[in-house]
């Protein structure tokens, strides 16, 4: 006899089953036979992602899916343990080489492309690997024209691969804006658990979003939230029928109902989709004010270098943090800005990548509405996320930076008065910041203006409001609107740079980052609870995760390092601003004068780039130019800029009465896993 716990994945097949929920039990086969739900309190038992496959796709169906191999160890990352053998413990217990499989198959005679993740394999964790299988599999649907099916199960980011998992959660999100784009349906499975990461990225952008009764998803996980509010949660929340009842996913739909709810909507997208996937991205049509490459147009009407868009020579105006404020306006040297790409080299010290968190961290550096007081002449800042809130974490607005006029947007932590930061959160987002970040992109897109993001946050909110509100969507919503938004996106690291909730401002053309900022999956504190045991490891955290600009230019996450004065920005804010107007306005002149085809297709290849090995990354260009070859022009717009689509809309109308079970269930906490949490404990 074998018990079965909330939670537990079981792989045996033993002659009795005792349900861990109502202890009642189960004989074997007949557990088997019921799909591993236990029929008399309905607990679903968790699956392995070869399980999932058997049970949804039609016998004799599937074939597999591969992508290109992933880095097997791209940081040398060490903790109580290398993570090679964590990899090779995972490969030995699970019997499979990372945390998901893909194919394509049938449901019911509907076609149907398919990513299946598994929990077993450390945590479900999201990876180079499986954001390349997912990209993968969102290609496979693009070329045919075949529906995704994306079946979650995870715990988050993977933190031995630091930085490059955090890429990946754009990588996905830039996949499947290509699939909207093409009118491709996307449905996503929610299973037990589901979070950070993934339920900030491809887990939540799907057209319709069914769940497991009783399974749980969110962006922080309960633990966080708990610790951060010293006080249990409620029961129930953040369980399928907690998120059903807040509008955060379309239906709960029972084991024994999956074939035949997935056959209707399969059934929906194969009649509405396109033939083949074949239509042209770019045909000459003029969206949002740009016009495409056939006929050599620039982006913003973008006027030579050296001048304004009124035709005025820029000289070096002493306005806003120029040599006007005492200073000498600073000339960085290409050394100092140039991207040094190459492989890591060894960790640095545990004392001086502590170092390095502590001064990034420094409560005096200027924040979002200090630089938007130097770098900006005549600036205005805009409130709100329109549906009900105005989250102070964020803020932005219009201005003019040397005469040409920007959308500025950025996380503002307080400063260093106490009550301030309080008031502004921390810099740490709530889903309203994250809205309203999207707002104000979607009207730069219209009115034809460049984005600059500034980022400084330990990461999103933790709290449990903001789980109810959608934290995991908002962030979700942002990675694919910048994915695809046709307007420049300069991204600048001012201090923190802290996981997903940095990421939401993040997906750009360039990104930047201060000489003494850091951009991290998680915070060395939390890596160091987690992988270490011990919270007070984290300097080694910090070494091991590679977050300072050095390493981040050399993985590519980082194109340029930005030089603070001596000490760093909060020695001299106005200094500061200098140096980073003259960083930025070279880089704008160099977006704003590519035209929209060219600017859209190089930050696909971006992301597409993260985690991939050196030999295959020529050949990730070259598939991306495929790609972009079949997306049409109209929707780009439509889709990118006004988010959520009618043909969207109108999908998730489909649902058919009756479809759906609900079931109340309340799951107990799984066991603590070696993954990334999801971000923002409380420091």
């Amino acid at each position: 006899m074998i018990e079965t716990h909330p939670g537990l994945t079981v792989d045996s097949r033993p002659d009795w089953v005792k349900c861990g929920r109502c202890a009642e039990l189960v004989y074997g086969k007949r557990f088997t036979r019921d799909l591993r739900v236990c029929p008399d309190c309905g607990e679903h038992a968790r699956l392995t992602a070869r399980e999932r496959l058997d049970q949804l796709l039609d016998a004799g169906s599937e074939t597999a899916l591969r992508a290109d191999p992933a880095p097997h160890d791209p940081l040398g990352f060490v903790d109580s343990r290398p993570y090679p053998e964590r990899l090779d413990r995972a490969r030995a217990e699970t019997g499979m080489d990372e945390a998901a499989v893909g194919g394509r198959g049938t449901i019911h005679g509907q076609p149907v492309v398919v990513v299946a993740m598994d929990f077993r394999f450390l945590g479900g964790s999201l990876g180079c690997a499986v954001g390349a299988l997912v990209a993968a599999a969102a290609d496979e649907s693009l070329r045919t024209g075949t529906p995704l099916l994306l079946i979650t199960a995870s715990g988050g980011a993977r933190m031995q691969e630091g930085v490059l998992s955090l890429m990946q959660m754009a990588k996905t999100a830039h996949a499947l804006a290509e699939l909207d784009e093409a009118g491709v349906l996307v449905l996503s499975l929610i299973t037990d658990p589901t979070y950070g990461g993934v339920a900030a990225s491809f887990a939540t952008l799907a057209d319709v979003i069914l769940i497991e009764p009783g399974a749980r998803m969110g962006f922080a996980g309960p633990r966080v939230i708990e610790q951060t509010i010293g006080e249990r949660l409620p029961e129930g929340f953040q369980t399928a029928e907690f998120l059903l009842e807040h509008g955060m996913v379309d239906t709960i739909v029972a084991r024994a109902a999956l074939r035949a709810t997935l056959r209707h909507f399969l059934a929906v997208g194969g009649a509405g989709r396109r033939d083949g996937g074949n239509d042209t991205l770019l045909n000459g049509i003029v969206s949002g004010g740009y016009e495409s490459e056939a006929n050599g147009s620039t982006l913003n009407g973008a006027t030579p270098k050296g001048t304004t868009p009124n035709g005025v020579a820029r000289n070096g105006s002493a306005a806003n943090g120029s040599a006007a404020n005492g200073h000498a306006c600073h000339e960085p040297s290409l050394g100092e800005l140039a991207r040094e790409p190459g492989e890591p080299g060894e960790p640095g010290e545990p004392g001086e990548s502590w170092e390095a968190v502590r001064l990034a961290r420094h409560a005096g550096r200027p924040t979002m509405l200090d630089y938007a007081g130097r770098l900006l002449e005549d600036f205005h800042e805009l409130h709100g996320d329109r549906i009900g809130a105005d989250c102070p974490a964020i803020v932005g607005g219009i201005g003019r930076l040397d005469g040409r006029l920007v959308m500025l947007i950025g996380h503002q932590k307080g400063g260093d008065n106490l009550t301030e930061r309080q008031y502004r959160k921390f810099g740490m987002a709530t889903p309203a910041g994250f809205r309203k970040a999207g707002r104000l992109m979607r009207l730069a897109a219209k009115l034809g203006l460049p984005v600059i993001t500034l980022v400084d946050t330990p990461g999103a909110n933790p709290g449990p409001d903001a789980e109810r509100d959608g934290q995991a969507v908002a962030i979700a919503e942002n990675l694919r609107l910048m994915a695809r938004l046709d307007t420049p996106i300069v991204t600048v690291i001012t201090g923190e740079g802290g996981s997903g909730g940095a990421l939401a401002l993040a997906v750009a053309d360039r990104v930047l980052i201060g000489e003494h900022g850091v951009y991290s999956v998680i915070s060395p504190e939390g890596c160091a609870a987690i992988l270490w045991k011990d919270p007070s490891a984290a300097p080694a955290a910090a070494a091991a995760l590679r977050m300072g600009p050095r390493d981040l230019l050399r993985l590519g996450v980082v194109d340029r390092i930005v030089p603070e004065p001596p000490g760093g920005a909060h020695t001299d804010p106005g200094r500061a601003a200098t140096l980073l107007r003259t960083a930025l306005v070279p880089v704008l002149d160099e977006l704003l004068a590519l035209n929209r085809t060219r600017l859209l297709r190089e930050r696909g290849e971006r992301f597409r780039r993260f985690g991939a090995p050196e030999a295959t990354r020529a050949e990730a260009v070259r598939a991306e130019h495929a790609r972009a070859d079949s997306v049409r022009a109209d929707s780009v717009h439509a889709g990118a800029v006004r988010g959520d689509s009618a043909r969207t809309r109108s999908v998730r109308n489909e649902v058919a009465p009756g479809a759906a079970v609900r079931v109340e269930t309340i799951r107990a906490e799984a066991a603590p896993v070696e993954v990334a949490p999801a971000e923002g404990s409380a420091r």
